[in-house]
């Protein structure tokens, strides 16, 4: 299945690229539901030997990169592991990016479906069990201790990693503002939030350019690195 998919993806590249010189593809293929070091990396393998052996076969150079959802708990944990695979063959870092999964991170987490939570989650508000509902707005204290955890821990041991985050949560402005205090470099959601996202990531980068001034301000990597759960006493 998965020497199908990345067939399919770069070949669909190649023909772009065959089609119109000026086309420069891009694709991220990212590797869902990762629990394991030894999961992620015999899959990068399997993906990076199709997607080379497409791009001789159609005598192209499609770039690409390979990455991982963050959004099993057990992944979030081993982070800086997963980050830090490399090919046996070359020694090249095989994983470009994470993306968390923040919907199924959250029922992972909490151990709550997010199928049903419709039918308890108002009434877990109303005795003051939740603030907010968490499918909807990050849990900072716990999935978001999460993400923070494991975006330190990634980019500590592949500082180029890139970190992003898929599901609701990217059209949330309460949960935009905090991806981008942990340094997170940008989130994507469903269509119809894009709107409230683009404002709510503005809105946060101007938070963040005010605090330049107030001597507060920190550079990306600083914000995922510096004051991350793992350096704390």
């Amino acid at each position: 299945l998965t020497v199908m998919q990345v067939e399919a993806i770069m070949g669909a590249a190649a023909d772009l690229v065959l089609d119109d010189k000026s086309a420069r593809p891009f694709p991220r293929i990212m590797i869902p539901l990762v629990g394991s070091v030894e999961e992620f990396k015999q899959q990068a393998i399997l993906i990076k030997r199709t997607a080379e052996r497409v791009n001789k076969e159609r005598n192209v150079s499609v770039r690409y990169e390979i990455g991982s959802m963050i959004e099993v708990p057990r992944a979030a944990l081993v982070a800086d592991k997963i980050a830090a695979v490399t090919d046996p063959e070359d020694g090249e870092k095989l994983c470009c990016f994470f993306s968390f999964g923040t919907n199924d991170l959250t029922q992972m987490t909490l151990g709550i479906s997010r199928d049903d939570a419709g039918g308890f989650i108002p009434k877990y508000k109303e005795l003051g069990i939740f603030r907010e509902d968490p499918f909807r707005t990050i849990d900072v204290d716990g999935v978001g201790w999460l993400v923070h955890l494991s975006a330190a821990k990634g980019r500590e041991t592949n500082p180029s990693l890139s970190l992003s985050v898929c599901g609701e949560h990217g059209g949330d402005p309460a949960s935009i503002d905090f991806f981008d205090k942990v340094g997170l470099d940008y989130v994507s959601c469903s269509p119809f939030r894009v709107p409230v996202a683009r404002l709510a990531s503005a809105q946060a980068a101007l938070k963040r350019e005010g605090g330049r001034e107030e001597g507060s301000y920190m550079l990306k990597y600083d914000r995922v690195i510096n004051n991350a759960p793992i350096h704390e006493n």
